[in-house]
């Protein structure tokens, strides 16, 4: 989060990044996946882990902004939280958190707040 709050939190367009991380969670890249409108992003699948495949990392971090600055996560931010780590045991890549990034260095972990998912 610290990495992103700075430049993602004053960001008037949402953006989905993707950190592409190795075996021992060492940054191999940060990808800009996706930019939206002022307050929405479609995302795919693919595009997410396109990046850790062609790498052949071991884990991802997904950030994405919201340019309203509040860092509660939408219900949409959850069903893609869920998604991405369905997908990400399908290939062998761990999703290891969801955040969510507003203004003023705020941010919110889904994963911190929503373990279960990870179940």
């Amino acid at each position: 989060a610290g990495l992103l709050s700075f430049e993602m939190g004053s960001l008037d367009q949402e953006q989905m990044r993707v950190a592409v991380l190795s075996t021992r969670n060492d940054l191999l890249s940060m990808e800009m996946v996706y930019q939206g409108n002022l307050n929405t992003t479609p995302v795919r699948m693919a595009e997410l882990f396109k990046e850790a495949i062609r790498r052949n990392a071991a884990a991802i971090i997904l950030a994405h902004n919201h340019p309203s600055g509040c860092v509660e996560p939408s219900s949409d931010d959850l069903r893609l939280t869920e998604k991405a780590i369905a997908a990400g045991e399908l290939l062998s890549i761990r999703v290891l958190d969801h955040l969510v990034i507003g203004r003023g260095g705020k941010y919110y972990s889904i994963r911190e707040s929503c373990a279960e998912m990870w179940d």
